[in-house]
């Protein structure tokens, strides 16, 4: 009973945690005005939150991946040709490029959803090599090295567009957060864990494994492909560097730090680590910045393992250990 009480206090507090973020996140134009290097931070640090939350779901299943850039960087060019050639508008073709990064996804798993751990993380790292090696050399439709331009998502004319795309990157990301918490929180988040834990047992339970595995990589590449292109709409440019290896490894960073297999852990992570980026970048640490979020990773994996998620947790236990 007393149990049972103590996680209702955690869901209530978590809840509203939740709809206090959510307020501050929406006055935050209206607080510091229309301020054009704040909200571009902003804007992408929405579009890492989509990213890492869907690189989360599938190393919930078990999963690890080290070239989800890969996905990233499909949805993105996909959405800005079919802009492009059909003239259509940016919100009319993100869709389709989250479900051409997971249809690539479903294909990506058929070949390797046997494989474990960094077996898998490597052949998803190869596949980023070849996506962005592809595109490069695909010059007469995806532009090559001089990249190809993308409609932006709310026109330049509009006036104060930029707070206008901010607030729409915003519900979006209250969406796919969403959407993801409730996948997580389902029968199939449980499948997801199962699976995780201990794959022979999930077998054993009736768990139809390979089905669940590439669900798990659908899902996450559709909204993978979904976040890079609202990304490349937002810069109104694409380029191959969208396959870069930090793009495959911000997401683990920013999960990692935040708390792996959690809803809120690549929320925090991604805000933490951008905001410290962000902040080190304007005192003139150009590559002094890599060091110190190299060593905070360091310091969390170290004494954190469950991510800043679990610092509540931490400071519950140390004033119980020492009245």
């Amino acid at each position: 009973m007393k149990l049972d009480r103590l996680k209702l206090d955690r869901m209530n507090l978590k809840a509203w945690l939740g709809v206090i973020s959510l307020i501050l996140a929406f006055l935050i134009p209206i607080i510091s005005g229309i301020d054009t290097y704040l909200l571009t931070v902003l804007i992408l640090m929405l579009v890492f939150i989509m990213y890492a939350s869907a690189w989360n779901l599938l190393a919930l299943s078990g999963q690890g991946s080290l070239g989800h850039a890969a996905f990233f960087g499909i949805g993105g060019y996909t959405s800005a040709i079919i802009a492009k050639s059909l003239g259509l508008p940016p919100l009319a073709t993100i869709l389709v490029g989250g479900l051409f990064a997971a249809f690539i996804g479903v294909l990506i798993g058929l070949t390797c959803v046997r494989l474990r751990e960094w077996f898998l993380g490597m052949v998803t790292f190869g596949f980023a090599v070849i996506a962005h090696t592809i595109t490069a050399e695909l010059s007469w439709l995806t532009g090559g090295w001089d990249g190809l331009p993308a409609k932006k998502i709310i026109p330049v004319s509009v006036q104060n567009y930029l707070m206008y795309e901010y607030y729409l990157m915003l519900l979006l990301t209250v969406v796919v957060v969403v959407i993801i918490w409730m996948i997580m929180k389902s029968r199939i988040g449980l499948a997801f864990e199962a699976i995780r834990e201990n794959e022979l047992e999930a077998k054993v339970m009736g768990i139809n494994v390979t089905r669940y595995k590439l669900m798990a990589f659908a899902v996450s590449a559709f909204f993978t492909g979904v976040a890079g292109a609202l990304q490349i709409h937002h810069f109104g440019y694409i380029t191959p560097e969208v396959y870069a290896i930090d793009i495959s490894f911000l997401p683990i960073i920013y999960c990692v730090s935040g708390g792996l297999f959690t809803i809120e852990g690549p929320i925090l992570g991604t805000i933490f680590i951008t905001l410290l980026d962000e902040g080190l970048k304007n005192f003139g640490w150009t590559y002094e910045r890599y060091i110190v979020i190299g060593l905070i990773l360091i310091l969390v994996v170290r004494f954190l393992p469950k991510g800043f998620v679990s610092i509540p947790e931490k400071i519950k236990s140390r004033l119980k250990s020492h009245p």
